[in-house]
C-alpha cells in the first residue's frame, strides 16, 4: 500500500480551482462506453459528475488565502498482492475508500463545536482508475536511461547520415540499437520499458479530492505535516490542531487487512518502511528474523518493487542500506529457493 497526500499546485502557486485536476482524472474515461465509465463518488453517493465535483470543491473555500491550498489530493495505490484479494476491483475499492476516509477524519487532532470530527464533517470525492504508465521517477526508467541515451544518440547519427550531414554505416548502427534495446535491464513483453509505456497487470488505484474546509465551509482542516497533534491558544481559547500522518497510514493498512482478510507481510508495512528510513540495519535485521516462508515472500516483494525507499531518505542512509541489503540477501537465497511460495 502506497499512500500520498499532496496539496495541489500549479507551478509555484496553489491551484485556485479543482477543474484542471478533475479534468486530469477524467482522462481515463475517454472513448469508453457508459457501462465501463468510472464516476466520482463520496461517502454516500455514486455516479457524481465531474462538474458537480468542481462546483462543490471550488465553492467550499471561504476565507482561504491565495497562498493556501484549497484542496488536497490523496492517492491510494494498493500493491499487486493486495489487489489479488479483491473480488471486484471497482466496488471493493469504493468500499475500502469509504472506510479509509473514516480513518482520515480520526487522524485529525481537531474538534468542531466541542466534538470530535466525523465523516460528515468533510467534503471529498473519489475516483477509481485502472491504468498506470511509467514515469521518469520510476526506477525502471532511471536504470534504463543510460541505454536510452545511447539509443537516442545512435538514432541522431543515423539521421545525420541519411540527410548527408555525416558519414557512417547505418546497418551497423541499427544493429547496435537492437543490441542496446535487448540489453536494457528492464523489459516488458520483450520491449525496453520507456517513459509513457502502459504498465502491465492490475494497476487499479484510488484518487481522492478532499476540501481544505469542512463541509460547513467554516473550519479549516489541513492534513499537512507541519503541525503535529498539539494545542494552541487562539482568541483566548485553547484549540486542538494537527494531523497524525503516521496514524493515518497505519490505520489504512489495518482497515484494508480487516476488510479483505489480507495477511500483510512485514516488508509491506508502513512500520517497516519507517524503520528502513531511520535505521536500515534494524530493518534488514528484522527481515532476517522472519520465519522462512515469510522471509522468502518479503525478499520476493522487495525484488519485484525495488528497495522500499520513500522520498527524502538521505543518500548516505540509502547507500548503507543497499550494501546491507546485498549482504543479507545472499544469506536469504536458500530460504527463497526452498520456499513453496509462488509469486
Amino acid at each position: 500500500m502506497y499512500i500520498t497526500i499532496t496539496a495541489q499546485k500549479m507551478g509555484g502557486n496553489y491551484s485556485q480551482s479543482s477543474a484542471d485536476f478533475v479534468g486530469y482524472l477524467e482522462k481515463e474515461n475517454e472513448g469508453l462506453e457508459q457501462p465501463d465509465i468510472e464516476h466520482f463518488f463520496n461517502q454516500y453517493g455514486d455516479e457524481i459528475s465531474a462538474e458537480e465535483v468542481v462546483k462543490e470543491i471550488d465553492g467550499n473555500t471561504a476565507k482561504l488565502k491565495k497562498k493556501e491550498p484549497k484542496f488536497y489530493s490523496i492517492t491510494v495505490s494498493p500493491s499487486k498482492y493486495e489487489l489479488r484479494k479483491l473480488q471486484n476491483n471497482s466496488q471493493d475499492l469504493k468500499t475500502y475508500t469509504r472506510e479509509l476516509m473514516k480513518d482520515y477524519v480520526a487522524s485529525f487532532n481537531r474538534e468542531i463545536n466541542g466534538r470530535p470530527i466525523s465523516i460528515d464533517d468533510i467534503k471529498y470525492y473519489a475516483k477509481i482508475e485502472h491504468q498506470r504508465t511509467f514515469k521518469g521517477t520510476d526506477f525502471q526508467i532511471k536504470e534504463n536511461q543510460p541505454f536510452a541515451t545511447k539509443i537516442l544518440q545512435l538514432k541522431t547519427d543515423i539521421r545525420n547520415v541519411q540527410e548527408g550531414r555525416a558519414e557512417g554505416n547505418i546497418k551497423k548502427m541499427e544493429k547496435e540499437i537492437a543490441k542496446l534495446e535487448r540489453q536494457a535491464p528492464h523489459q516488458q513483453n520483450g520491449k525496453r520499458i520507456v517513459q509513457g509505456m502502459a504498465k502491465d497487470g492490475n494497476q487499479s488505484h484510488i484518487h481522492i479530492i478532499v476540501s481544505r474546509k469542512d463541509a460547513s465551509n467554516s473550519v479549516s482542516l489541513s492534513p499537512g505535516s507541519k503541525h503535529k497533534a498539539s494545542e494552541v491558544e487562539m482568541h483566548g481559547k485553547k484549540v486542538k490542531r494537527g494531523f497524525d500522518r503516521d496514524a493515518f497510514f497505519a490505520k489504512a493498512e489495518k482497515t484494508f487487512d480487516k476488510t479483505f482478510g489480507y495477511k500483510r507481510n512485514y516488508a509491506e508495512t508502513y512500520k517497516a518502511k519507517k524503520t528502513f528510513v531511520k535505521n536500515p540495519n534494524l530493518y534488514f535485521s528484522a527481515l532476517m528474523k522472519l520465519p522462512a516462508n515469510e522471509k522468502a515472500l518479503a525478499f520476493k516483494i522487495i525484488s519485484k518493487s525495488g528497495l522500499p525507499i520513500v522520498p527524502s531518505i538521505p543518500v548516505s542512509q540509502a547507500q548503507i542500506a543497499l550494501r546491507v541489503f546485498k549482504r543479507l540477501r545472499r544469506g536469504a537465497e536458500v530460504a527463497i529457493k526452498s520456499s513453496s511460495i509462488g509469486i
